[in-house]
């Protein structure tokens, strides 16, 4: 299966900027897309696949940060990176504390853009990756059966197969049975390795 080519979302409302840019990344062997106003972007908001957004602070309408709450708002994972001809340290400080990965002033150095970029691409792939796992995670816990969900919750707590059984008034075979069999849907090899995997069910990102 081919990965998708991550997609760099400028949106500016300067056009020889956002032209400029979109060239620059173009040759830099990035994958870009532009948008005038914030409005644009909102308008036709990206597919689901990987990439960042690269996002002027002032423009007229919503602004920048407006953007960024409303992304956060819809559930959107895509990173933000900042870009902007004010040194705001307001809008600076509000930017970081809701997540974006940097905020750059203009006239930036381009060694400077594209390691801002690649620290956003970088964050893009590892959030999901994370979250292809906690889906797969998820998937192998629903399908357990009741029993072999009450099974596991028991090992996990630290009871032997002899306890787990008259607790559940049913033959020890069939406790060893149970177990085998979730952990092979599980993919665990020890009563260890289920415990990490209950500690990571509590903790998984939405």
């Amino acid at each position: 299966m081919t990965t998708p080519i991550p997609l760099i979302h400028i949106v500016d409302d300067d056009e020889s900027l956002r032209t400029a840019l979109l060239r620059l990344l173009d040759a830099a062997g990035f994958k870009a897309r532009g948008y005038a106003p914030v409005g644009d972007f909102l308008l036709q908001p990206p597919p689901d696949g990987p990439g960042c957004v690269l996002l002027d602070v002032r423009m007229p309408g919503p602004s920048g940060l407006d953007l960024q709450a409303a992304l956060l708002r819809q559930g959107s994972a895509l990173p933000v990176v900042f870009l902007t001809g004010y040194a705001d340290v307001v809008a600076s400080v509000q930017a970081m504390k809701a997540g974006a990965v940097d905020f750059l002033t203009k006239p930036i150095q381009r060694e400077a853009l594209f390691e801002a970029l690649q620290r956003a691409l970088a964050r893009d792939a590892a959030d999901r990756a994370a979250r292809a796992q906690a889906e797969q995670l998820r998937a192998a816990f629903a399908a357990l059966t009741p029993r072999e969900q009450e099974v596991f919750d028991r090992v996990v707590a630290g009871q032997l197969n002899k306890q787990i059984a008259d607790a559940l008034g049913i033959a020890e075979r069939t406790v060893k049975m149970q177990r085998a069999q979730l952990m092979a849907k599980l993919g665990a090899s020890s009563a260890a390795e289920l415990g990490r995997l209950a500690e990571r069910l509590q903790h998984l990102p939405d």
